[in-house]
């Protein structure tokens, strides 16, 4: 696609997505069951070369209304920060659990999620009926779960929690960008980029790199310890795309 083309096509895009609002309709359907405390959950930081793996887990009231509730994909960093304190506000418990780097490499990626989705859903103060789930993993577990497939996008409860993860994410890489100059942790947030990538090539990996990961064999060490994987979670070369 022409870049003249992309970029009158990009704004359409995203104003189509941001047309459609999640709803309740999933978490309707549990209250008229009987189900009393649904509990949305979404994770932030998965694919991250660097910093913290985020559990969001949110409970929304079933009367009142907040408008501009997305998931945390489809909104801007200003718009995610905006909404922050009027969810946090409107939620009726929320809570963020996270699985630290060092966490993700001792565990693996699979363990570490389990564990910073329990810190999430401890950290509510209420006990579950029903936890919705985006995607196709069940890593909560209990016997009480539902999975969505981009549920994020379209169940309430998930898009509240994406957001409050991944603005909590955010806001730990931005805190920790001006200890690691040249990694532009405060734009990139430990993600997969060309200046990052230029960054570990040049420099090798930071004391917040998940040292476990296939990217890591190809770089400069120094008397860093390197950790091996501990699971079989696929994880990308530095040289891929």
């Amino acid at each position: 696609m022409p870049e003249a083309t992309r970029t009158r096509t990009a704004p359409r895009l995203r104003k189509a997505l941001l047309s459609t609002a999640p709803s309740r309709a999933v978490e309707n359907e549990l209250w008229a069951a009987g189900h009393e405390v649904v509990v949305g959950v979404d994770e932030v930081g998965r694919g991250a070369w660097a910093g913290p793996l985020v559990i969001g887990a949110a409970v929304i009231p079933r009367d009142k209304r907040i408008v501009g509730v997305r998931d945390s994909k489809m909104l801007t960093e200003a718009e995610r920060e905006r909404l922050f304190s009027r969810l946090s506000a409107w939620c009726v418990a929320w809570a963020v659990g996270v699985a630290t780097h060092q966490e993700c490499d001792e565990l693996g990626m699979s363990a570490a999620q389990r564990l910073a989705a329990q810190r999430a859903i401890d950290g509510l103060g209420v006990v579950p009926d029903q936890v919705l789930i985006d995607g196709k993993w069940d890593f909560v577990g209990g016997g009480h779960t539902r999975r969505i497939v981009k549920g994020d996008a379209t169940c309430l409860s998930i898009a509240a929690a994406s957001v409050l993860a991944k603005v909590t994410r955010d806001r730990y890489m931005r805190e920790e960008a001006p200890f690691f100059p040249g990694y532009d942790f405060e734009f990139n947030k430990g993600y997969p980029c060309p200046r990052h990538k230029a960054a570990l090539q040049a420099y090798g990996p930071t004391s917040i790199h998940r040292r476990s990961w296939v990217f890591m064999d190809h770089l400069i060490w120094g008397g860093c310890e390197r950790t091996r994987p501990v699971d079989d979670d696929p994880q990308l070369s530095l040289f891929e795309n």
